[in-house]
């Protein structure tokens, strides 16, 4: 692993014969194999060893190096002179995901190397890690929502993803003293769009009720529908979290699937890694306790095959629903009841809308979906505020026609 870059500070000394003091620097033209080129030289103290250290900016024009021998000579004098790496981007980027993500989620971690080994490092692997510059990391960006040739632009959404992830890989190397500023951070950045929520209005709201009932997973759709949980949440409730008599949720985990692993599931926290309880409706209570029996009936029936691994959504032998089964079984039923683009998710926002419209405040609805902010669910459901304070003007409106008899 390359070691970290010293810092080091200008020394003074008097001059020798035929050349300028070490922290003034030279100048000079050097001709070789008929090309000419400009270097400037600099002698440094490594603070470390206390030894004088010769560095050297060069290139073709002199006014050019000028520039950067005059930079590098501030930079030892106050002490923030940084000795360029020849570490790649690439290696950087392979030390960060191994050594520097310890208290990021597996799944997180997944996330961050599929983008730098499909988009970043294909195009900076390469490149010394002291060569970025913002100019081209914006090029990056700009091509990367660009069409070519059958294959589409990346969504403005995707792109600042490999924004964040490049952005903090290059912060923890200016931490470590590999770089001197992050060229990422003054990047512009596509603008993200906000999706249109969409939710299941009242009529579509009967007709999924009555297409799920009798149904295996009736109590789960009715469940996520009614309490706005994730898909993950939902199937990883176990009867520890479920308080009958006082008819409580308690969500604290969710199961996801094992990063790289198709088919292995295990328990995590929630999103945002913060608990919450959420109070049910009766009904909701009765149906989970008619479920529990049942279960119970499935336990006996099972015998020794039955697995107890406490899970309140399972199959006939007791083992946890994979997610993927829910997903697929909810599709069926929405495009037997002519909704084929509902997704599983939209009965989370039809739970918040419901919520909103029946005069819950933006506070409880907030902590019931597990949101890390009151702002954030304002902002998810702006256009259903929007309706209400129409709907309030027009009940004023009645009222005042009302009043002064017009």
């Amino acid at each position: 692993m390359p070691r970290p870059k010293k810092k080091i500070t200008a020394q003074s000394k008097k001059p020798e014969p035929g050349r300028k003091a070490n922290g003034m620097g030279s100048l000079r033209q050097i001709i070789r194999n008929g090309n000419a080129y400009w270097e400037g030289r600099f002698s440094v103290k490594d603070p470390e060893t206390g030894k004088l250290k010769q560095h050297s900016v060069s290139g073709k024009n002199k006014t050019g190096v000028e520039k950067r021998l005059r930079k590098a000579l501030v930079e030892a004098e106050e002490g923030t002179y940084v000795e360029p790496s020849k570490m790649t981007v690439g290696q950087w980027l392979d030390i960060w995901l191994e050594t520097y993500l310890s208290n990021v989620r597996p799944y997180t971690v997944l996330n961050y190397t599929q983008h730098i080994n499909n988009h970043i490092k294909p195009t900076f692997g390469k490149v010394k890690l002291d060569k970025l510059n913002t100019h081209m990391i914006q090029q990056f960006y700009n091509d990367l929502g660009t069409a070519h040739e059958n294959k589409p632009g990346l969504s403005p959404k995707t792109i600042k993803c490999i924004h964040g992830i490049f952005h903090k890989a290059l912060q923890q190397a200016i931490e470590i003293g590999y770089l001197r500023s992050n060229p990422t951070t003054a990047c512009k950045l596509p603008k993200v769009e906000r999706k249109e929520v969409k939710s299941l209005d009242n009529e579509a709201i009967q007709s999924f009720i009555k297409a799920i009932r009798g149904h295996r997973f009736e109590v789960i759709f009715l469940v996520t529908l009614c309490t706005g949980l994730r898909r993950g949440e939902v199937c990883g409730l176990t009867w520890d979290s479920i308080d009958l008599e006082r008819g409580t949720i308690h969500v604290n985990k969710q199961l996801q699937q094992v990063p790289g692993q198709s088919g292995n599931f295990r328990l995590t926290p929630t999103k945002n890694g913060k608990s919450r309880t959420i109070t049910v409706a009766s009904f909701v209570v009765d149906a989970l306790r008619q479920h529990k029996v049942r279960q119970t009936e499935a336990r006996l029936k099972a015998g020794p095959n039955w697995q107890d691994e406490g899970f309140v959504f399972t199959d006939e032998v007791g083992h946890r629903l994979s997610p993927n089964t829910v997903y697929h079984n909810y599709k069926r039923i929405v495009a037997s009841i002519g909704l084929p683009k509902a997704r599983l998710h939209d009965l989370r926002h039809t739970f918040a809308t419901v919520s909103l419209h029946a005069g819950d405040d933006i506070k409880t609805v907030q902590e019931n979906l597990g949101h890390a902010t009151a702002a954030f669910t304002l902002a998810t459901y702006a256009h259903v505020t929007e309706e209400m304070k129409q709907d309030s003007a027009n009940r004023m409106d009645q009222f005042i026609k009302g009043v002064f008899g017009a």
